[in-house]
């Protein structure tokens, strides 16, 4: 789900834009597009078939939602978070998701549970059987849901802008095969959240969140791909 308000609105139509915004978007969520990678208009219009202007807008919408930077005379790059950036995210990421918790812990039903276990279904199965992009997209997807799960729009909302350039973040500067998020926290969470122990989830997703933030690494070298294959478009 990508809620309407700090994130821009994106229709369910299959219109061309649409399918721009989603190629890079998830491109960048599945870490595919890492920081400071160029989406140059002309590779654009030639990947979708499209106009400039047509891919002009999308990036703004993109450039509005943190996705990506603008710079003038240069074109456009995937965002590059600063370290005080990186900071400032993280700590208003454990802020929002300690709220949430809270709330799923306080108000969970029986079909929240059923939907948040499969959720850890999915993800042990992507541990095994497919690679990181399809994990980290997994990882991030609990969050989501979590999210959805509590029952405030707004916290939702604000929580799917973090997500996305925490994935940012994530694939700038997180060593090559250590896991953005591990299946097995996530699980312990939902062991709490279905005691009602929302105390017991606020620190465990506090501790989970700060061990992410932790095993960043401070440099990491982007594969050499076109980037049609950075979007999934091309293997």
């Amino acid at each position: 789900m990508r809620p309407s308000g700090a994130l821009t609105q994106v229709d369910d139509s299959d219109d061309v834009e649409t399918r721009i915004y989603r190629a890079v978007f998830d491109s960048v969520m599945s870490q595919r597009l890492t920081p400071g990678t160029k989406l140059t208009e002309a590779s654009l219009c030639s990947l979708f078939g499209v106009s400039r202007s047509v891919v002009r807008k999308v990036l703004q919408r993109l450039a509005h939602d943190h996705i990506v930077q603008l710079r003038p005379n240069r074109g456009a790059i995937v965002a590059v978070p600063t370290p005080e950036e990186t900071r400032q995210i993280f700590e208003a990421r454990r802020a929002l998701e300690a709220a949430i918790v809270q709330l799923v812990a306080q108000h969970a039903t029986a079909a929240d549970l059923k939907a948040l276990r499969q959720q850890l279904a999915q993800e042990h199965q992507a541990m095994h059987r497919f690679g990181q992009p399809d994990w980290a997209r997994l990882a991030s997807g609990f969050h989501v849901r979590l999210a959805a799960l509590c029952r405030n729009p707004i916290l939702e909302r604000y929580l799917v802008e973090t997500i996305s350039r925490c994935s940012l973040i994530v694939a700038l500067h997180e060593p090559p095969g250590n896991a953005a998020c591990e299946h097995d926290e996530h699980g312990r969470i939902v062991d709490c959240i279905e005691h009602g122990d929302a105390a017991g989830a606020m620190a465990l997703m506090e501790e989970h969140l700060c061990s992410l933030e932790h095993h960043i690494s401070l440099q990491r070298d982007a594969p050499e791909r076109s980037l049609a294959q950075l979007l999934g478009l091309s293997h």
